[in-house]
């Protein structure tokens, strides 16, 4: 590919609006370091750039690079059977991933030499989320970690992005009018 390929390529991830309200990960425990992790968006919407609505552009680049594309493997490369889905709930669209871990990295935990508690740092996300709620304990902003005992088996969390306002758009129109073209 040639500079100016890589310098376009560049301006347009660069200039993505894509957001989601919340998200929740539920990790399923199969094994002693292996499982499923289901990761749920809720509220995927795009933010008005410059007062323009980038909604149409938005949904492509999101089947393009995240439901067709390759996106959600480079995030989590030692995740395996990685299934995706969009839909509607409560008058959003929302996404589900579900992934197999065969270790706790590949679900991004962490356990201090295999003993104790289950960490998750929530600084470590891909999105700025902020701490909403887990059946863990939260360690706060001066550890943003989550904690969960080492005998649970099912760890919950959610997580918040960004709050809908008048500067975001829904892409549920586009995902409704993508649905009846499929």
């Amino acid at each position: 590919m040639s500079f100016l390929g890589i310098i376009l390529l560049m301006s347009v991830i660069l200039s993505s609006c894509l957001t989601v309200e919340k998200k929740e990960y539920t990790f399923e425990f199969t094994g002693a370091n292996s499982g499923k992790l289901t990761i749920k968006y809720f509220n995927i919407m795009s933010s008005m750039e410059d007062g323009q609505d980038m909604s149409e552009t938005d949904f492509a680049e999101m089947i393009k690079t995240y439901y067709v594309g390759e996106q959600l493997e480079q995030d989590y490369p030692m995740a395996t059977n990685i299934e995706k889905r969009l839909f509607e709930e409560d008058g959003v669209l929302c996404a589900e991933v579900v992934v197999e871990f065969s270790s706790l990295e590949g679900a991004r935990l962490y356990r201090h030499k295999d003993m104790g508690p289950y960490m998750f740092c929530i600084k470590s996300t891909f999105d700025g989320e902020e701490y909403l709620a887990s059946n863990g304990e939260y360690g706060g902003e001066v550890m943003p970690v989550v904690f969960w005992p080492e005998k649970e088996s099912v760890l919950r969390l959610v997580t918040s992005i960004m709050q809908p306002d008048e500067s975001t758009v829904s892409l549920l129109p586009q995902f409704q009018k993508w649905q009846e073209g499929n």
